[in-house]
């Protein structure tokens, strides 16, 4: 289908650039920017007057429950959730059921994303059968399945030489490792940042050491077997100080931070609001102001919405005893533009964190605007405020801690592969 998306302002996050030019599209590629392509006659026009054009945002952690959870959400569900938040490149962690450990699964979950034709959806096989961090998996016929990278997704590895050997065959063969950096032991039991408010509240506590003693673990096997590692979900000032000099160093690392992190403190717990239950828990001020500056100055590449879809009844539960996660995927742009504003950041830089920098960790031709490529867009009303709403949000999960908040930018279309895959109405 020929598309015309017209009067609307294109904000280009890789280049840092905003021009108002229409958008012409065509066999699912870009085929023009401002001018139109001869004998070009739109079958479908989209008024994008007032509205921004970005590309479509690729958000690095988002489980879509499939296969095994489908009890808390369906990928029809969650795919449904990532049109209406303009996320049109999602990574999917290995952690389902059966585990993403086997080319089959893989191929599997693929075959059903493309059969929706919605979202492109990218698997994390994972590093070690089972994830149970004693045997690793076949990499190479993963990844010939379609697999991106490799995860733990949660779970660390608890053996050393096993961590050793997996980074030793990934880099063999060029792949990227993605880790979390807990360390097993400092964090077991632990359900909040340890500190004042931990302590007032007597929940166990997970020291910001669990992060630091595991990144040192890594950056060491790193310089050791030269392998490539992202770094997925860092919540402490002192993980994100470790981090910039290991990239000053030449270290081949990149990194992320969800959402959640970028705005919420442990101090937003409250009394015992099990929405606020997070993995990695929520930190201090100073952490969260460290993730800002991270994020501006470039040591952290990217944010991710970590969507997690739960059962209601996972979190009416004790805080301790809920279960930890937040849903994210239509969230992602809203809380991006909010700590924009909040940080004074432009809107294209910020943006550049759930398009560009996101797409370079994964090697993707995607997270730009430019002729050629692939259309995969989000207009969006940056000015246009809208209340989250358990009720009329799309993904099945109806958990996250801003319940009720009232946030920026509603998305108008999200255009994926050259077709409309969502409006709003």
């Amino acid at each position: 289908m020929k598309i015309q998306i017209q009067n609307g302002t294109i904000i280009d996050p890789a280049a840092g650039t905003e021009e108002r030019k229409d958008v012409f599209i065509a066999a699912g590629r870009i085929v023009g920017l401002g001018q139109a392509p001869a004998d070009f006659h739109a079958a479908k026009v989209i008024d994008a007057s007032g509205l921004h054009i970005a590309p479509g945002f690729v958000d690095l952690s988002a489980r879509l429950r499939e296969p095994g959870f489908e009890h808390k959400a369906t990928l029809e569900s969650e795919m449904a959730a990532a049109m209406a938040g303009g996320v049109t490149s999602l990574v999917c962690p290995p952690d389902t059921d059966p585990t993403l450990d086997e080319p089959g699964l893989v191929e599997m979950l693929k075959f059903r994303a493309q059969k929706l034709h919605l979202a492109h959806v990218y698997p994390l096989g994972a590093l070690t059968v089972g994830l149970k961090g004693e045997t690793i998996t076949e990499m190479v016929e993963l990844t010939e399945a379609g697999c991106v990278g490799f995860s733990q997704a949660d779970n660390p590895i608890v053996d050393t030489r096993t961590l050793q050997r997996a980074l030793q065959y990934a880099t063999t063969y060029g792949y990227t490792v993605w880790l979390r950096p807990q360390d097993a032991y400092m964090s077991k039991g632990g359900v909040a940042a340890s500190g004042a408010v931990a302590s007032r509240l007597g929940l166990s506590g997970v020291p910001a050491a669990a992060e630091t003693i595991a990144l040192h673990t890594i950056f060491e096997l790193m310089r050791v077997t030269g392998a490539r590692v992202h770094l997925s979900h860092l919540s402490s000032a002192a993980g994100v100080g470790l981090v910039r000099a290991a990239k000053a160093e030449g270290l081949a690392v990149s990194c992320d931070v969800t959402i959640n992190h970028v705005h919420l403190t442990d101090i937003d717990i409250g009394y015992f609001d099990a929405q606020f239950r997070l993995d990695p828990p929520l930190r201090q001020q100073r952490d969260r102001e460290a993730i800002r500056a991270g994020l501006a100055d470039g040591t952290i590449d990217a944010i991710c919405s970590d969507h997690t879809p739960l059962d209601d009844d996972e979190k009416l539960l004790p805080f301790a005893e809920a279960t930890p996660g937040a849903t994210g995927l239509e969230l992602l742009l809203s809380l991006t533009v909010k700590w924009a504003h909040e940080a004074n950041v432009p809107l294209a830089k910020a943006l550049a964190r759930i398009t560009s920098a996101p797409a370079d960790v994964l090697k993707l031709p995607a997270g730009r605007i430019a002729t050629g490529a692939i259309a995969d867009l989000c207009v969006f009303d940056a000015a246009g405020a809208w209340r989250v709403d358990p009720q009329k949000l799309k993904s099945q999960g109806r958990n996250t801690p801003f319940l009720g908040y009232e946030l920026p930018a509603r998305v108008r279309a999200t255009v994926v592969g050259g077709h409309v895959a969502y409006e709003s109405r």
